[in-house]
């Protein structure tokens, strides 16, 4: 299951908030938080999910250094190299209103008519890198206000996904959030983890 990001049977999210109905989730909890808010996307694939996070929080937070950072991972460095480049279709920012598609992004011309880069001033509040969750220690600058971490434990036995959800834990602040897929459920794996809403989870504050 090493290589589970490449399996042919896994859809992450190929639009940008695939899923709107956690993005106010995300931002009400980023503006009732205090110091730099970091998230983690633990499974970026072509960079869809942590762009819009980052575009969801510079809409709720501004874009104020130090105010708040998105680290992205996924194991496939392809598609890494994607998500770094900020370059998309247009056709799939269709859930973005016209204010963000112009603050956001540069369109292309030309031979590139069609097409969209992400702008310099949001990437750069974007880090990428690659970690393997099935590794047993992550690399990654915890801790977090928030991890998402969608559509992929579903490949996973309950073992292992226990395992993950686990060494999540040590890598949120209290009161952090767990974002799930649609199709996964941890309610009954992990006790540190209570149910917040529809697949997003909360860390017990007495358990970080």
């Amino acid at each position: 299951m090493a290589g589970f990001y490449q399996r042919s049977d896994y859809q992450p999210d190929r639009f940008f908030f695939a899923r709107r109905t956690i993005f106010p989730i995300l931002a009400e909890h980023a503006r009732r938080r205090h110091g730099e808010y970091r998230v983690w996307s633990a499974a970026a694939s072509t960079g869809e999910e942590p762009y819009s996070i980052a575009i969801t929080l510079a809409d709720a937070l501004g874009m104020a250094p130090g105010r708040w950072k998105v680290f992205a991972s996924d194991i496939d460095t392809e598609v890494l190299e994607k998500a770094r480049s900020g370059i998309y279709r247009l056709s799939e920012l269709k859930t973005l209103s016209p204010q963000q598609l112009q603050r956001y992004f540069m369109r292309g011309t030309g031979p590139h008519e069609g097409l969209v880069r992400v702008r310099q001033e949001l990437a750069n509040y974007v880090e990428f890198s690659s970690v393997n969750l099935l590794e047993k220690q992550y690399n990654v600058p915890g801790p977090f206000d928030a991890i998402f971490c969608r559509n992929v434990m579903i490949y996973f036995d309950k073992t292992t996904q226990e395992d993950i959800l686990r060494r999540f834990v040590p890598l949120l602040k209290p009161d952090g959030l767990l974002f799930a897929g649609h199709s996964e459920n941890f309610s009954n794996l992990v006790r540190e983890f209570s149910l917040r809403g529809q697949t997003v989870y909360a860390l017990s504050k007495d358990k970080a």
